[in-house]
């Protein structure tokens, strides 16, 4: 992999982040009942389930598709803050087939999506409300919310906040507050070797983030360690990577996933959780940023919840442990 590369993935972060001000082709806004061929009234324009939904009072509009077809039926939320729906493009492989349907949804200021570049749109409270705003434009009731990562916290925020609406929700690969994380990530920086962190300390004191000795440690010592254990890296999540949002990243969670002093640095749901009633499966794996035993705790804390945690998967399970993670998940979503 050449360094540019290497520069542009290792400015991911815990929950996927990115390049800011990449180029991209909008999609065309479609009718207000578009769907998929067969769906909404004669003469109407389909357009393979893609629709843009207006947010905010119509100020905005977020993407979202529909794949597949059935009587379950999945919003998914993506990482981030600043990532895309792309590298959930594997449950095309698995969902569908076992009559499960499924929405993709790039949130504000996130690929596909409307991007007011606007920080004081990047705040949890609204992002929560405005998977409630997609939610109804959808028409989803008793539906499953899956969110990984950083989607996993907005799930979390959401199923306090609108559990009516819920028949049950997947929190995958995040734990229920910033302090667990940064507990588990510092672990996993005292594990390695010692000249690799005089390398960070050196660039972490002059705040130089972005230079390539710095990125080429942290690519090589975390990302494809505890990030995505495929190799190589599968074609959705490099593209995801040049999708991202690098800006909004940056003001919510900080310069990377060691350094956090974003806006949502003190964040914490962990006496919250008792008040989750909503049926609940915690995903998470041994080499994921993410501490299996806090997961296996949150599990514990909320009524009607299971945590299952693969032995061989990082932060992407659904692609570095496939098999594994649908065969966790599909039951869990049939059975909700």
């Amino acid at each position: 992999m050449n360094m540019r590369r290497r520069n542009f993935l290792s400015s991911a972060a815990l929950a996927l982040t990115g390049m800011a001000g990449c180029s991209r082709e909008k999609p065309a806004e479609p009718s207000a009942a578009a769907n998929s061929p067969g769906d909404g009234k004669a003469g109407e324009i389909k357009t393979g389930g893609s629709r843009m939904i207006p947010i905010d009072g119509g100020k905005y509009r977020v993407w979202t598709k529909r794949v597949g077809r059935g009587d379950i039926k999945v919003l998914t939320l993506h990482g981030g803050p600043g990532a895309s729906h792309e590298y959930f493009e594997c449950f095309e492989d698995f969902l569908p087939q076992n009559g499960i349907e499924f929405y993709y949804y790039d949130q504000l200021d996130s690929f596909n999506s409307d991007h007011p570049d606007d920080p004081k749109l990047w705040t949890m409270e609204r992002f929560t409300d405005e998977v409630e705003q997609v939610r109804s434009a959808l028409g989803l009731e008793n539906f499953i919310l899956y969110g990984q990562s950083w989607g996993g916290m907005l799930a979390i925020e959401y199923a306090l906040k609108y559990p009516r609406h819920l028949r049950s929700v997947v929190i995958s690969n995040m734990v229920a507050s910033i302090p667990a994380y940064l507990k588990r990530v510092n672990e996993i920086r005292k594990a390695f070797p010692p000249e690799t962190v005089r390398v960070m300390e050196k660039y972490e004191a002059k705040k130089q983030y972005e230079a390539p000795e710095y990125q080429k440690v942290i690519f090589e010592e975390l990302y494809t360690k505890y990030l995505c254990r495929a190799v190589p890296w599968p074609e959705p999540v490099e593209r995801t990577f040049r999708h991202l949002n690098q800006k909004i990243y940056n003001y919510m969670q900080g310069p990377n996933e060691f350094v956090v002093t974003g806006t949502f640095k003190d964040w914490d749901r962990t006496a919250d959780l008792k008040n989750i009633k909503t049926r609940a499966l915690l995903m998470s794996a041994k080499y994921d940023e993410m501490d299996a035993d806090e997961i296996r705790r949150m599990a514990a804390s909320m009524p009607n919840a299971r945590a299952v945690i693969s032995d061989k998967g990082s932060h992407l399970t659904m692609w570095d442990d496939q098999d594994w993670y649908f065969r966790e998940l599909i039951p869990f979503l049939k059975e909700s």
